[in-house]
Order: structure tokens, then sequence, then C-alpha cells
């Protein structure tokens, strides 16, 4: 009877450690404890406006184990590459890293955000850069909104990180590290900015939290190496020395076409040496891009290296004790700083104050959004009286609409280029909050 005692002990501290927030015994997170996992594909996580003026719904991916039972799960959100171009949330090597992952215990992400810009040349890379880089903030969003609702996905919001291959690392950098509009502006002016829905976008989920616990930069880059600073989370980078499409340190990134100049890896482990921001960095010496990407053995070897080296850093992130698999080596050559000033004008983030979208079917359609004149509310029921109030992300009423009719108009008046909240109420007590766009 003891015996049996001591085994439903055991079995229940098993199960209280596989659900705790950051447990890493009996292997999990730093070894492949699950032979197997599922997929969930197509899941709906926004929607926002393209380059090209349609509205484009996002969709992720979604991995996770089969026959895990924790209530509190680390998450990986993961980018693929294609030069914001090309390329999808089903590209060999984010299923790859997504599959390899989840059999170690942790769930992953894998999205789809807005591609294109036209003409290619680097005055529209820049903004698909923050569309993308929106697109991901709203795929963070989305988990932390799931928490605090359904709970559909059980993620541990303490947890999550995010990363990507080239133009997905390139997202994940930019998401982390791009946190005030003054450091955009020299590249995109304040007014298209604000026509695009800011740093934070409008890709859905508004308002709720953006935190990451860490980047995971696999070939990617950064703009300017001075947005990464003192005080910022840990990152993870790899990178090729031979890198001839994103450049191993300061360079044009060069996907066919000669696009914009970004600092790569070796000038982020510079300026994080100097600023005391922790960093493993690991060299792939005389590699080109994304080595790791394909099914030859060498490809595949680059692959094994690539999940020891992410996974040691992860399970340092979660406080876990077990032994690295690939220790970082030295960095190639030398990178030289050159001279930056950080500028003044943080971000302020009104929307955590608490404003969230609010779906029902009080609203049958709101047209046009984004809008550079007035906004159309089309209601579904109309033997009722309804009230729209226009507001901006802190709450502040800035019109009311009191009406009687099918399509109430909202008039633009003086307010300026933004991100804004229609909260929409009738006499029967029905009630929906949705997020417009004036640009």
């Amino acid at each position: 009877m003891k015996k049996i005692y001591l085994s439903m002990l055991a079995a229940f501290a098993l199960n209280a450690g596989m659900n705790a927030q950051t447990a890493c015994n009996n292997g999990r997170y730093s070894s492949d404890v699950y032979p197997t996992y599922t997929v969930t594909s197509g899941i709906a996580y926004g929607k926002n406006v393209t380059f090209s003026n349609t509205t484009q719904t996002l969709t992720l991916d979604f991995y996770e184990p089969v026959g895990d039972t924790a209530h509190f799960r680390p998450l990986i959100i993961w980018a693929h590459g294609g030069s914001f171009i090309g390329g999808s949330s089903t590209d060999a090597d984010v299923v790859s890293l997504s599959q390899h992952f989840a059999k170690k215990g942790f769930v992953c992400a894998s999205i789809n955000y807005r591609l294109g810009f036209f003409p290619i040349d680097s005055v529209h890379a820049i903004p698909a850069v923050i569309r993308a880089v929106q697109d991901m903030k709203a795929a963070i969003r989305f988990f932390y909104k799931d928490r605090s609702t359904t709970n559909t996905y059980k993620i541990d919001t303490n947890n999550i990180f995010i990363g990507g291959s080239s133009a997905g690392a390139i997202t994940a950098l930019h998401t982390a590290y791009l946190d005030r509009t003054c450091e955009i502006n020299p590249y995109v002016n304040a007014a298209t900015l604000a026509s695009m829905g800011g740093l934070d976008g409008a890709s859905g989920n508004q308002c709720y939290s953006q935190k990451v616990k860490g980047v995971i930069n696999l070939c990617g880059a950064l703009a300017m190496y001075g947005w990464l600073e003192a005080g910022n989370i840990p990152l993870c980078s790899m990178h090729g020395t031979a890198d001839g499409t994103v450049k191993y340190s300061r360079g044009v990134v060069n996907p066919g076409v000669a696009l914009m100049y970004l600092d790569g890896s070796r000038m982020l482990k510079a300026q994080t040496d100097a600023v005391g921001v922790p960093h493993s960095f690991y060299t792939w010496y005389g590699a080109d891009h994304v080595p790791y990407a394909g099914t030859s053995a060498t490809q595949l070897q680059y692959m094994d290296t690539t999940v020891n080296f992410v996974r040691d850093y992860l399970i340092g992130r979660l406080a876990c004790t077990d032994p690295a698999l690939q220790a970082p080596n030295a960095p190639y050559g030398t990178a030289t700083l050159y001279a930056y000033t950080p500028c003044t004008g943080n971000v302020s983030t009104p929307c955590d104050v608490g404003v969230h979208e609010y779906e029902s079917t009080l609203v049958s359609e709101i047209y046009p959004n984004p809008s550079s004149s007035n906004i159309h509310v089309v209601i579904s029921d109309q033997s009722a009286s309804h009230t729209v109030v226009l507001t901006d992300l802190t709450g502040k009423t800035l019109q009311t609409v009191n009406s009687t009719s099918e399509d109430i108009i909202v008039e633009r008046n003086n307010v300026a280029p933004g991100i804004y909240f229609l909260k929409i109420s009738n006499d029967k007590g029905q009630m929906a909050v949705k997020k417009v766009i004036f640009n």
C-alpha cells in the first residue's frame, strides 16, 4: 500500500512539474520528450490592409505536443523568410523548427504576415518591414487575449519568444527593439507611420500585451545597432560569415536587388557586449544565408546545430539547469560601431489601460476602414436606437452620434491620422467595440 501511495505521489509531482511555468524536470524543454505533435493550420489571428490596399486575413499554424497536459506552456512565434515579398508559414525551415521544439514540449506558432511592396526599392521596403512587425505584434497579442479569455492554447504568457529566419528574423528583431517612433522617423515620416497605425499597428487584438521573453535571430539584422539598448531583453543569434543576402556585419540587404543597409548579427553582438545585454551568439564560419534550410546532409547538420544552440538559449531563459548541447564560438573579425546618438520620444502604450475590441452581431459592416474621410456603421438591428461613440486609444470621447438609421455616419472632422475605437450600443443593451483607422 505504501509503494502504491509513493507511486501516486510521484505521478502527482511529475504532473505538477509538467504544469509549472518553467518546469524542466524529466527532460522537458531540453530533449524530445514528446515523440509526436499536432498542427492546427489556418488559425486567424487578425487582419489588416496590404500594400495594395486589399484586406488580408492573417493566419498562423499552431504546433503542440500530443499528450501534453500542461496548463502554462512556453510559446515560440516563428516568422518565415522571403525578403518581405514571398514565403509562408509552411516554409520548410520554420516548419522544421516548429516540429523540433514541439517535441521538446514547447508550443509554436508559424505566422503568415503581410507581404509585398512596389516598387522594389529601399523607400518601399521599410514600410514592408513595419507591416510585418505590426502583424507579429498582433500574433503576440492574440495569445495574450486567448490566455485572458478562452485559454484555448494554454500559453504561459511570461514565456513568449519570437524569432525567425532571414526576413522573419529581421521582423522579430524590429518587433523587440524598435520601440520609439523617433527611431523610425528618418525612414518613414510621421504622417505615413500614423496612417499605417503606428509601430504597433491595427492588425488585431488591440490593447493586449506585446511583451516577450526573448528573441531568436537566425540570419537577421536590425536597421541600426543603437536601437538595442541596456535593459533590453536577451537575444540569441546565429549567422554565417559568407552571408550574401543579409550581411554578417553591416551591409546592404541584397536578395537579388539592393534594398537597404542593416546591421547584421556581428554588429549586434558588439553592441550587446557594450551595453550589457545577454546575447547568445554563434557564427557559422564560411556559411551563406540560412544554411540550415534544405534536406542535404550538410543542411540537416546545420539544422541540428541550430536546434541545439537555440535550445540552450531557451532553457537558459526558462531557468533550466540542463547541460548545454552547443557551446557558443568566437565571433569572426571585429565590428566597428559607428557613431550613434539615441533619440528621445518613447512610444506610449495607452492601450494598456484596457480598451479592447468586443465582437457582437450588432454591427454588420464598418466601411471604409481605414478611411481618409467619414466612416459608415451599418447596423444589423434597425428596430432599436443606437449610440456610436468615437474614442481615442486612452478612451477619451471625441464624438458621439445618436441615430435610428441603418447606416450611421461618423464624421472625420479634425481627427488626426491614427487608430481609434467605435463603441456602438443600443437601447436593448447590446454593445460592440470596433477599431478603426483614419489615414
